[in-house]
């Protein structure tokens, strides 16, 4: 490992547009598969006005941070209002999703404590 500055605008985003995993994008900034970097893979999340992330389960524990925008986290059925400032602690094997509804943009970093991406097995609920 070694220390790491990115710019996020300078790392490509990656979409989601399909009805199972929402429309979103996202941008990995730090996993052990495209940075000289461990133990924690954590990225910025965009959802467009309506956009939205679809209910899914992982094992690893996940945080969001919202930096912009409005919008509802769904924790195990239960809805929850967040907005720029809001920061959601989610539990290994917790359903979750999110959906954007504000106007502008929803903005969110995540974290995960895993070394990449490719560690976490997203199981979309839409498919179980």
């Amino acid at each position: 490992m070694e220390p790491v500055v990115r710019d996020s605008a300078e790392v490509d985003a990656e979409t989601w547009d399909d009805p199972v995993r929402g429309r979103v994008s996202f941008r990995v900034l730090f996993s052990q598969d495209r940075t000289p970097t461990a133990a924690l893979y954590t990225g910025l999340t965009e959802l467009p006005p309506d956009g939205w992330l679809g209910l899914h389960r992982h094992t690893a524990t996940e945080v969001y941070h919202l930096i912009e925008g409005t919008g509802v986290v769904v924790l195990d059925g239960v809805e929850h209002p967040v907005a720029a400032g809001s920061a959601v602690f989610i539990p290994g094997d917790a359903e979750h999703g999110i959906r954007n509804t504000g106007e502008g943009p929803l903005r969110f970093v995540y974290a995960f404590p895993t070394d990449s991406f490719d560690d976490v097995r997203y199981r979309f609920s839409a498919e179980e």
